[in-house]
């Protein structure tokens, strides 16, 4: 959201490498088109956050009316950050301020009612570029290497084959995304990346 890229440094990025707020908002514009979720060899849900209270079935997806700015709160604010917790049953009120976090029974209620096998998102920082949980039925795939430029953190891609079996490749920091010790980078994650922290470390 337009909310979130301020705080977490795209607006001001984009400011700095482009001398003005005019690519920012051509991104931002673009994001709000982007598919919430989506299906992926009849086996796996693919989206950003989590599962949301107001969402069993696919179809209740489809009619949402996506092409918005994410709202503060709802179905699509529920996709787009609420996160699993294994210690977790049924959902609860996130600690973000945004969305919920679910446990695994919500997670295999799902799978199951839509005929799936797997969760893949991001949304939480993965030290190790990636995370598995509720006996391998959810995949956290976090793509950002060195995040925020402090973290230190590999990263990680998912490759499903056509036989939908998965493979993470994981990789570091680039030479050029890593920023000499005595430069002004983006100030140190608000409460929401170090809950993110908290969940994956």
């Amino acid at each position: 959201s337009r909310q979130i890229t301020q705080v977490y440094g795209f607006y001001a990025e984009c400011q700095r490498k482009f001398g003005s707020v005019s690519v920012w908002r051509s991104f931002t514009d673009v994001f709000d088109y982007l598919p919430i979720a989506a299906i992926v060899g009849n086996s796996f849900f693919a989206v950003h956050g989590g599962l949301s209270p107001s969402i069993h079935h696919l179809d209740q997806i489809r009619i949402l009316d996506r092409f918005t700015e994410i709202p503060h709160e709802g179905p699509l604010a529920d996709l787009m950050w609420s996160d699993p917790d294994p210690e977790k049953m049924g959902f609860a009120i996130s600690p973000r301020g945004a969305g919920y976090v679910f446990g695994h029974d919500v997670l295999k209620r799902f799978l199951e009612m839509n005929k799936l096998d797997h969760v893949v998102r991001a949304h939480q920082l993965c030290m190790t570029g990636y995370q598995e949980l509720f006996d391998n039925t959810l995949s956290t795939v976090w793509s950002a290497p060195n995040y925020c430029y402090r973290f230190g953190n590999i990263a990680s891609i998912l490759e499903v084959d056509e036989h939908c079996s998965r493979q993470f490749n994981v990789f570091g920091a680039s030479p050029e995304s890593e920023r000499p010790s005595n430069s002004a980078g983006p100030a140190r994650p608000t409460s929401q990346a170090a809950d993110s922290e908290r969940y994956f470390t």
